[in-house]
């Protein structure tokens, strides 16, 4: 089974930690040890040998800057306090992933059109090789670094195909802990964004303004890394999938990656619980969850944000690196689910849209 992961903020760590994603994360783990990165963002659980391990094809790779008043302390160097100063730090993070393919081009591949990914998938179906490029898809998770909307051609050129408005509050919309409806800057980013064929994401924006969204983007919606907050009790914050969001989701047919994290899988969950509090059940409760309102498997992947401000001390039991999430196969089986079915939320999912949003070229 391939997997696609539709969320990692790779560009983030490695700025900010020098971490080196061609290593293995055990490797990464020792190098870290009594070092800031894990004090502060967990233990790694990415690097290019546990993608091999996994058959993991393809990550959304993320552009991710905090805004000022949400920086997560002295240490964290990405976050802006104006527009200016997001976009050259958004920029920079893709300047990072463009290098990394350029420099390691056997490891990494940038999916700037369909033949990239064309390319990516042939590889990984040789039966000559063992070792296998993971392609990246760009994603840009809240859209400060984007001035005006006549940049957005700038992004599309250099490789950004999916956009989410949000990651708290924007000028463009309600986020996170800091909800809002779209602004009329919102909704000139969203013709902008829709004229280029951009895919917008709703993950992080608040109920109101996603709803709105749905009704309003004529383009590809997903959400890359989101739960049912259905399945979590008390939630309090607005970080989480309503069903009306869901339904939306899935009447424009939508892709929702499941966060396989504890604190996303059992509400209120803290390292004290221990990680045998969440298991992989619980990953598989949320995939089941959204198949069974769609009535069919095609509007549910995997978005692990593994890496994204948590590391191996915050997942389920049963994970070590990016490549467990392979125990979710024979789970999904005993659930009865067919190979076809498990085969599209592993990745085929994922793969289907980035077929329909991919250009031919540049």
């Amino acid at each position: 089974m391939l997997i696609v992961d539709a969320h990692e903020d790779l560009a983030w760590n490695m700025l900010t930690f020098g971490r080196d994603y061609i290593r293995a994360a055990e490797d990464t783990r020792q190098l870290e040890h009594g070092a800031d990165a894990p004090r502060y963002n967990g233990d790694t659980l990415l690097g290019w040998p546990d993608y091999q391990r996994g058959r993991v094809a393809v990550v959304f790779s993320t552009l991710f800057v905090a805004p000022a008043h949400a920086n997560l302390g002295p240490w964290d160097t990405q976050y802006y306090t104006n527009f200016d100063q997001a976009h050259a730090l958004y920029r920079a993070q893709l300047d990072a992933y463009h290098r990394l393919a350029n420099d390691h081009p056997d490891h990494f591949r940038l999916i700037l059109a369909r033949s990239d990914l064309q390319e990516v998938l042939s590889h990984h179906q040789r039966q000559d090789v063992t070792e296998h490029p993971v392609g990246l898809a760009v994603l840009m998770e809240g859209a400060e670094g984007v001035r005006t909307p006549s940049e957005l051609d700038e992004w599309w050129q250099l490789g950004v195909r999916l956009i989410g408005l949000a990651w708290r509050g924007t000028r463009f919309c309600g986020g996170t802990l800091e909800p809002g409806p779209l602004t009329k800057e919102g909704y000139a980013l969203l013709d902008g964004m829709a004229d280029l064929g951009f895919t917008l994401d709703l993950s992080h924006m608040d109920e109101q303004s996603a709803l709105q969204a749905l009704d309003y983007y004529p383009g590809r919606i997903i959400a890359s890394h989101s739960n049912a907050v259905a399945l979590l009790k008390d939630v309090q914050v607005n970080r989480f999938l309503s069903d009306r969001v869901i339904q939306g989701l899935i009447e424009r047919g939508g892709v929702i990656g499941v966060v396989p994290f504890n604190g996303f899988l059992l509400w209120g969950w803290s390292p004290r619980d221990g990680r045998q509090a969440v298991t992989l059940h619980q990953v598989v409760a949320q995939i089941d969850y959204i198949c069974q309102m769609a009535g069919d498997v095609r509007h549910v992947g995997l978005g692990s944000d593994y890496d994204g401000g948590f590391g191996l001390q915050s997942v389920p039991s049963e994970i070590d690196t990016i490549a467990d999430l392979q125990k979710l196969v024979p789970l999904l089986a005993v659930k009865g689910y067919s190979e076809a079915d498990i085969t599209a939320i592993m990745g085929g999912n994922w793969l289907t849209l980035l077929e329909q949003i991919s250009p031919e070229g540049l």
